[in-house]
């Protein structure tokens, strides 16, 4: 589907809503006006009747299981699911099996992508104790950036050799994000549930066994060695009020050398959530107390938060269902991010415009990416529609996730993601996906 007219569409972008028209052309956003007229016979059209017009959703924080961990899910099930959630570009982490530590490794995984992505993507390059000279040879205009485990989690990629933290800190020029949670002081908790409980710990204990403290001492530190170095440094997944002090909102995204990001969990569930949820809400960092959600919206809101991510991280039921420690952290989310932040809107506690600032623009401005993010003439054509009035409750039957559950398993949604343009091709429309892959590497203007 080359050429494309997407007609009365509210659009939303760059802090405004406006009626107009969106014509795409081989996969461009060619043309945006109030009222434009096809150019040719073969030009698919589509009236938009008035809904919602959104640049497609860029999650810069995914795990999609592949290779080594692909009965959990993998590129081509999570990158479908992802364009249900209108999401259409994704960077994925490197906790995989192998770990993407080598070149060798990233390579194969662009490989894959390239084969089975319904959305645009690229990769995070992982960080260890020992793979400097890897690290050196990646190319920053090509990948995303480093991810650097300050705190064990999936796939144990655990950096915490402080001289070495420091070594990749002032070597690279590459974006560097971290977890953040102190190994110290999460072993020295668990010990001490442990010897209480064994391994069947109430979930209700994870935040206090990853706790404020722990990502406080690990994120403060490595901003720390950010300042120190001048490192370019992504904090992901933050979850404590305590760590807001730590950020700033005092000079535009563009010129921030250290910025945050939250997730869809942190922003949604509390600790009161672990009755009824149980393990499926087991994240690392954990889902925290009401008052730290709370702090975390409102810090979103004034922009010391820059963007918001997901954290995908799928797990069979049955990996899930297991006691405490033997039950993994992670859950599915891309399908359901954008329905669940404007779920917010409904509630009056964000704005549609706002929303887009941190899920669409946001990411590409952090990192570099080019031209997408938004519904600009020359822009590649990454396109959401929704419909704010077309109810639809999460189940069974409508998860795209190869893991087949959803923490929002149940939950009601006000808002309807109707039609998802990946490259200007429409790749899924009202719960139906096209087989047709369309996607794209993601390049970066460094």
């Amino acid at each position: 589907m080359n050429n494309v007219l997407i007609k009365n569409a509210n659009i939303v972008n760059e802090g405004k809503i406006f009626n107009g028209d969106v014509y795409i052309e081989d996969g461009i956003f060619k043309e945006i006006a109030p009222q434009i007229s096809a150019k040719s016979p073969d030009v698919h059209i589509f009236d938009a009747e008035g809904k919602y017009l959104l640049p497609g959703v860029i999650d810069d924080q995914v795990h999609f299981r592949e290779p080594g961990l692909t009965h959990k899910a993998n590129i081509g099930t999570e990158s479908k699911a992802a364009i249900a959630g209108g999401i259409t570009s994704f960077i994925e982490m490197p906790n995989t099996v192998p770990q993407t530590t080598t070149i060798e490794k990233l390579d194969e995984k662009f490989e894959i992508a390239a084969q089975t992505s319904y959305a645009n993507y690229s990769f995070m390059f992982g960080g260890t104790n020992d793979n400097l000279e890897e690290i050196l040879k990646v190319d920053p205009k090509k990948v995303a950036g480093l991810k650097l485990f300050l705190g064990s989690s999936t796939g144990n990629m655990l950096v915490d050799n402080p001289e070495v933290l420091e070594k990749i800190f002032s070597s690279t020029d590459l974006l560097i994000s971290v977890h953040c949670e102190d190994e110290q002081t999460i072993k020295d908790n668990t010990a001490k549930y442990v010897a209480e409980y064994g391994d069947d710990i109430p979930v209700k204990y994870h935040p206090i066994i990853r706790s404020e403290e722990a990502c406080y001492l690990s994120s403060s530190q490595a901003i720390a060695l950010a300042k120190k170095t001048g490192a370019r440094l992504h904090v992901f997944h933050l979850s404590t009020a305590k760590e807001l002090k730590l950020f700033t909102n005092k000079i535009p995204l563009r010129e921030k050398k250290i910025t945050a990001e939250v997730c869809i969990h942190h922003l949604w569930f509390s600790d009161k959530d672990y009755e009824e949820k149980g393990t499926l809400i087991k994240w690392n960092p954990a889902v925290k107390t009401e008052k730290d959600r709370d702090a975390l919206f409102k810090a979103l809101l004034k922009d010391k938060i820059d963007v918001i991510a997901t954290d995908h991280a799928p797990h069979t039921i049955e990996e899930k269902d297991n006691v405490y420690t033997k039950a993994p952290s992670g859950g599915p989310l891309v399908q359901h991010a954008l329905p669940a932040m404007l779920e917010f809107y409904h509630q009056d506690k964000i704005s549609l415009e706002k929303i887009v600032e941190k899920m669409c623009h946001n990411p590409a401005i952090l990192f570099q990416i080019e031209k997408r993010g938004y519904i600009k003439e020359g822009y590649h054509a990454d396109a959401v529609l929704v419909d704010l009035n077309a109810p639809w409750t999460v189940n069974k039957d409508n998860i795209a996730y190869k893991c087949g559950w959803s923490p929002f398993e149940g939950t009601t949604f006000k808002s309807r993601i109707t039609h998802t343009f990946v490259n200007g091709s429409l790749v899924y429309k009202n719960f139906k996906f096209y087989d047709v892959r369309h996607a794209q590497r993601l390049t970066f203007d460094r």
